[in-house]
C-alpha cells in the first residue's frame, strides 16, 4: 500500500500552479497592451500622411495661389482671407485634422491637432506641419513634417 501522503496534488502545489499561470496571463495582456498602443500610433502617422498629402494636392491644384504665399498659415492661426479657393482648402484640411487625430486630454486647445503649412516662395518648397497629441503613446504632442516641392 501506498501512504496518504503520497496520493494527489497538495492544496499548496495547485496554489503554486495558480501563481505561475496568473503570472503568464498577465504577461499576455501586457504584451496586447503594448501591440495595441504601438497600433494606434502607427494609424495615427499614416493619417498625418495622408492629411499632409492631401494639402499639397489642394496646393498644386492652385499652384499660382500657393506660390503667391497665399497658403501659409501659422499653427492657432486664423486661415488668410486672401483667396477664396485656398482658404475654403485651408478650413477643410483643419476640419478634417480635429476629426482625425486625437484632441489632447489636458483640454487646452492649444494642444488640440492642428497644423501648419509654409511655402518658400524662392525655393518653391512647402513645408507642412501636423501636430497631435498621442496620449496613448508619450507624454509629448508628436509632428509630422514633410517637405515637397510645389
Amino acid at each position: 500500500m501506498t501512504p496518504k501522503r503520497s496520493r494527489g496534488f497538495t492544496l499548496v502545489e495547485s496554489l503554486v500552479a495558480l501563481l505561475v499561470l496568473s503570472i503568464g496571463l498577465l504577461g499576455v495582456a501586457a504584451m496586447q497592451l503594448m501591440g495595441l498602443r504601438a497600433n494606434s500610433g502607427s494609424y495615427q502617422r499614416s493619417q498625418a500622411t495622408f492629411l499632409a498629402q492631401d494639402i499639397t494636392d489642394r496646393m498644386r491644384a492652385n499652384r499660382d495661389r500657393a506660390l503667391a504665399g497665399n497658403y501659409n498659415v501659422a499653427y492657432g492661426a486664423a486661415t488668410p482671407t486672401i483667396n477664396a479657393t485656398a482658404e475654403a482648402d485651408i478650413d477643410a484640411w483643419k476640419a478634417r485634422l480635429a476629426l482625425t487625430l486625437p484632441a489632447a486630454a489636458s483640454g487646452n486647445a492649444a494642444d488640440d491637432p492642428d497644423g501648419e503649412i509654409d511655402v518658400d516662395l524662392a525655393t518653391r518648397i512647402a513645408t507642412i506641419r501636423i501636430r497631435w497629441d498621442d496620449t496613448k503613446g508619450v507624454e509629448a504632442p508628436l509632428q509630422f513634417v514633410m517637405r515637397t516641392r510645389i
